[in-house]
Formats: C-alpha cells, structure tokens, sequence
C-alpha cells in the first residue's frame, strides 16, 4: 500500500512533504496555538521548535502587547 496515488506523487505538492509540515506548524504558531500544544503535534520538542520556528513568530510585538495588556485589565 502507498501513502500518496501516482498522481500526489507527480504533483508539486510531493516535491517536499516537509514544506508542508513546515506549513503547518508555522500557521499553528501564527494563529496563536501555544507552543508546548504545537511541539506535541509536531512531535517536537519546545526547545527545538521555538528555535527551528522561531522566525515565523517573529514580528507580532503588537499582538503581545495587546494580550499583555488584556491579561492585566481583567
């Protein structure tokens, strides 16, 4: 038995599987799932993930500060 028809096999898509797992991690993190719940999908460790991810995170000052802020409010 296969994992991918012949057809996935010729597609762009089955180049690198990796890019898509790469993919997905990146938007599990951006989309604000905690990164201990993202390693254990992954099957990473946290300290391995922020480092290999750490880039795709990068830039979301302003959504940090806002929940910060949030969290002190309430």
């Amino acid at each position: 038995m296969y994992a991918f028809t012949p057809d996935q096999v010729a597609s762009p898509l089955a180049g690198r599987p990796y890019d898509l797992r790469h993919a997905a991690v990146s938007l599990w993190l951006n989309a604000g799932v905690h990164a201990p719940e993202v390693a254990e999908r992954a099957s990473h460790g946290v300290d391995v993930l922020l480092r290999v991810y750490a880039k795709c995170i990068d830039g979301q000052h302003e959504t940090a500060n806002k929940r910060i802020m949030e969290a002190l409010t309430t």
